[in-house]
């Protein structure tokens, strides 16, 4: 039985099709599920779809719809069906697609107009309802409408779940591609116990990606404890990690619990792992293989259940081949790595992070600076961010003080920035032999950056992603104070 497409009568609740604009009839491109148990029917309705540029999938009956639902369902953007079929009726269709795939729209078709079908239908959930014989322009503008809300309501999802993201990973903004890899790869690793080494130049964020880690693992309830392993000298350090008894050493008025007692059933944090000492490596691989510590003084060993993120800045390959690194505890820390990107490499995120950095400092200063000038913006884009996302703070935080107004100028930013060219880089002679090269290139660095801090040794050491004693000690070893004459000791 041919099926006669005219106008017909309204049985939707409360919607007109009587008149159309031609915004209405260009209905947007979609997949429509056809479920008809009548062959000219179907054929009807699918040549309308096709010549209204939809893509129809056909279904003969409510069994054959399942079946592409389940293998499909991501393709599809509407379900059309006829309320009436053998089997499996489209009501039945109806409350499966809305318990399995409540985001995708179905529209109703019957051939017998009663208000109960119709009141039954849109209760179940119906996105439309239309009466047979159908309008063309009217069943477009239903399809049309429910592939657009379709897609909407997806769009909307995808948003959502960006901003559940952006909430688990808290103090991390970006979207470029080396990011999205690093969210994933700490929404697989956090809940397992795996050893982590995090990776990357200093000023990244090796230590959100700890925090991270740590909030979204079993042991969330328990404590996050952080050290950098590069503040301490040796004999401080192990008591911190480890406790000691008392009279262990000088000073040792008393006995005291280290860091990995105190993150019992938690997290503990070593922060520039690549620093140890190769004595301080030693009791660390025990720790790591014997999950027991042994406090500085003391012969009895102590179980701990903790879980260890290290991070360096340090190139640990080149380290253990020039034996400055156990190899064997290289492998116990790098079970799982995290390798952070710089921010040079991470395109439009910079832009992202300074608006994100710009509220935030405005914000903490009661200050409404919302704005970057476009000379700013070329600034920023133009420098190479040696110090990473902790310099671009800085720099953010700089120019929200030094700004009046709620736009961030140029004259704002610090002095390396408003030269036009990213800073000079150290660049030691690539003849010379590694050992020499390297003694040279940390000697230029620190001149460098001492006098790029006007001789201030706590700005310096900042930079630097150091503690301001060990940044300190490393100025000895090279004798930089004298040679750049910075004595500066204050803030």
């Amino acid at each position: 039985m041919g099926v006669k497409l005219e106008v017909c009568c309204e049985v939707r609740l409360d919607r007109s099709v009587t008149a159309l604009s031609a915004a209405e009839k260009r209905a947007p491109l979609g997949a429509v599920l056809l479920v008809d148990d009548e062959p000219a029917t179907m054929n009807a309705i699918r040549a309308m779809l096709s010549a209204r540029s939809f893509k129809p999938i056909c279904a003969r009956s409510g069994g054959e719809a399942f079946e592409i639902l389940e293998a499909q369902w991501s393709d599809i953007d509407c379900v059309l069906t006829d309320l009436y079929m053998a089997g499996i009726s489209g009501m039945d269709l109806l409350v499966h697609v809305r318990q399995s795939w409540p985001d995708l729209p179905t529209i109703m078709l019957t051939g017998h107009g009663d208000v109960p079908s119709a009141v039954s239908a849109i209760r179940a959930g119906a996105f439309d309802f239309l009466v047979k014989p159908v309008n063309t322009d009217a069943l477009a503008v239903a399809v049309g409408r429910g592939v657009e809300h379709h897609r909407l309501l997806s769009r909307n999802r995808y948003l959502e779940q960006r901003l559940v993201a952006a909430e688990r990973f808290k103090g991390f903004v970006g979207n470029s591609a080396p990011m999205r890899q690093v969210f994933e790869l700490v929404a697989s690793v956090a809940a397992t116990d795996a050893t982590v080494l995090v990776l990357g130049e200093s000023g990244t964020g090796k230590e959100l990606v700890a925090r991270s880690l740590h909030e979204h693992s079993q042991r969330a309830t328990k404590s996050f404890v952080a050290i950098n392993c590069g503040a301490l000298t040796e004999t401080l350090l192990e008591s911190e990690l480890f406790g000691h008894e008392k009279g262990a050493f000088t000073g040792a008025d008393s006995r005291r619990r280290g860091l990995f007692e105190e993150a019992s059933g938690g997290t503990i944090f070593l922060d520039e792992v690549g620093e140890l000492s190769p004595s301080t490596q030693v009791r660390l691989l025990r720790v790591l293989q014997e999950r027991h510590i042994r406090p500085v003084g003391s012969n009895q060993a102590r179980p701990v259940d903790v879980r260890v993120i290290a991070a360096t800045n340090r190139d640990l390959d080149l380290e253990v081949r020039e034996k400055r690194f156990r190899e064997d505890l290289y492998y116990r820390l790098n079970v799982v790595s995290i390798e952070l990107p710089p921010l040079r490499s991470r395109g439009d995120d910079l832009l992202l992070l300074a608006h994100h950095l710009m509220a935030k400092h405005s914000g903490q200063l009661n200050k409404s600076v919302h704005r970057l000038a476009p000379e700013a913006l070329e600034a920023l884009r133009a420098y190479d961010w040696p110090g990473n996302v902790r310099e671009l703070e800085n720099a953010i935080e700089r120019a929200v003080i030094l700004t009046v107004a709620d736009t961030i100028q140029r004259e704002a930013l610090p002095p390396q920035l408003r030269a036009g060219t990213p800073r000079t880089k150290v660049r030691p002679n690539s003849e010379m032999p590694f050992a020499e090269a390297k003694t040279r290139f940390e000697r230029q660095y620190l001149e460098q950056i001492l006098e790029e801090s006007a001789g201030n040794l706590s700005l310096a050491a900042r930079r630097a992603g150091m503690d301001r004693s060990n940044f300190r000690r490393l100025l000895d070893r090279h004798g930089v104070r004298e040679a750049a004459g910075s004595d500066a000791e204050t803030d």
